[in-house]
């Protein structure tokens, strides 16, 4: 007796569900990922609008000098008097201008051809200052950590547009000259003043200005009173630029 094969039709491919569970999971991700991105915006816009007229009192980096005097053993020491830009020498404003940033007032917080610049010589294994402008740096001290990442640098961007379009340029000179790093635990131009001049920061001559600008490449390490001839020589140069700066009209 012949036996009747029957032929089966070839299974369809089974395509791939995500499971209920797994779809609740994901919800819940891209909702906590919206809220962290909503709390970040409004948190950083907020601090932001604040500090365009609250006194900055400390920023990340005083914090991470602190912490590694107290590892290594060293007295604590953190000097920082925050005056209002109106008891700030012009010379000093005009000072940082010529030495870190020429065209501060002219740009909108990038200055992209230094930045090609730094990128060139980066590339051929030097090193070069003036790539991060003076509100690039004055969004990294206040409201970042230092280091050199990609995530960093975004963060960097973002802020910086955001002073830009908040504070405006003479709140990110002041807060500028109010919060970086001029000496071994000296921050900000007055307690600097004090420190290598024993005068107030209203008082600085162009050369005293010229001497604490030509340090900021590694205020640890140079001095601003007494200086190598290295230093005295980048003042020379700071006092020449500083005719170019022209008017402050902020």
């Amino acid at each position: 007796m012949a036996t009747k094969v029957t032929k089966r039709k070839p299974a369809k491919p089974a395509t791939e569900k995500t499971s209920p569970k797994k779809q609740t999971r994901l919800r819940k991700v891209m909702r906590f990922l919206l809220k962290a991105m909503l709390w970040f915006f409004g948190l950083s816009i907020f601090s932001v609008i604040v500090f365009k007229w609250v006194p900055v009192p400390f920023t990340p980096l005083m914090v991470t000098r602190s912490i590694e005097q107290k590892c290594d053993g060293k007295e604590m020491v953190c000097k920082h008097d925050w005056v209002p830009i109106g008891e700030i020498s012009i010379n000093m404003q005009k000072a940082v201008i010529a030495s870190e940033d020429a065209t501060f007032l002219k740009h909108n917080g990038f200055d992209f051809n230094a930045m090609r610049k730094a990128m060139k010589n980066n590339d051929k294994g030097k090193k070069l200052r003036g790539g991060s402008t003076i509100s690039q740096q004055t969004a990294k001290n206040v409201f970042l950590w230092q280091g050199r990442s990609y995530i960093r640098k975004g963060f960097e961007a973002y802020f910086t547009v955001l002073i830009e379009l908040i504070w405006g340029k003479e709140r990110i000179m002041e807060v500028y000259l109010n919060s970086i790093e001029m000496g071994d635990g000296i921050y900000g131009v007055e307690a600097a003043s004090q420190f290598w001049y024993k005068k107030k920061a209203d008082n600085l001559t162009k050369r005293d200005a010229a001497g604490i600008a030509a340090i900021l490449p590694n205020p640890r390490k140079f001095k601003a009173s007494n200086s190598s001839s290295k230093t005295e020589r980048r003042k020379s140069r700071i006092i020449n630029h500083m005719r170019y700066v022209g008017k402050l009209d902020y």
